[in-house]
């Protein structure tokens, strides 16, 4: 079973709460409920992890080697520009998806520009926390396929 880390950045512990009309009504802790049972369905055990400070979010990127296999970050304003979480994924050697839950290339100029997009394997953006979901199908097809060429069975 392969482990996922899922990294949600600041202001996330606010969803359901802050700026419906651009975020919608589900909170952190309806989607990481799912994001974990969807896990299980699919073979994946998922961990999640908010925090608003950038320190922490790189201190569990750095804690991943050897323990996760995957990835799965959204991280907030940071997006825009922490270097220092870009450099954190690009340390680390395994597959890292970015995910936003609004559409960042419709909104504020400043939001379209992601520095930490180009050291990871995908971004998935604008559908709310299906977006969550659809990174963890693209791992499952990875370990699905990983499997096969292995000569295993999933």
């Amino acid at each position: 079973m392969a482990n996922v880390l899922v990294l949600h950045g600041p202001n996330l512990n606010r969803l359901g709460k802050r700026e419906k009309h651009i975020y919608g009504q589900t909170t952190l802790a309806q989607i990481n409920k799912k994001l974990v049972e969807k896990g299980k369905q699919w073979g994946l055990d998922v961990e999640c992890f908010q925090s608003n400070s950038e320190g922490e979010l790189i201190d569990r990127i750095h804690q991943c080697d050897g323990v996760f296999q995957y990835i799965i970050i959204n991280p907030g304003a940071y997006t825009h520009y922490s270097y220092a979480i870009r450099d954190a994924i690009a340390s680390v050697d395994l597959p890292v998806f970015e995910v936003h839950l609004s559409n960042i290339h419709l909104r504020e100029e400043f939001r379209h520009t992601s520095v930490t997009a180009p050291v990871c394997k995908g971004q998935i953006v604008g559908f709310g926390p299906l977006g969550y979901e659809l990174a963890l199908v693209a791992i499952a097809e990875m370990e699905a396929t990983s499997s096969k060429q292995k000569g295993g069975k999933r």
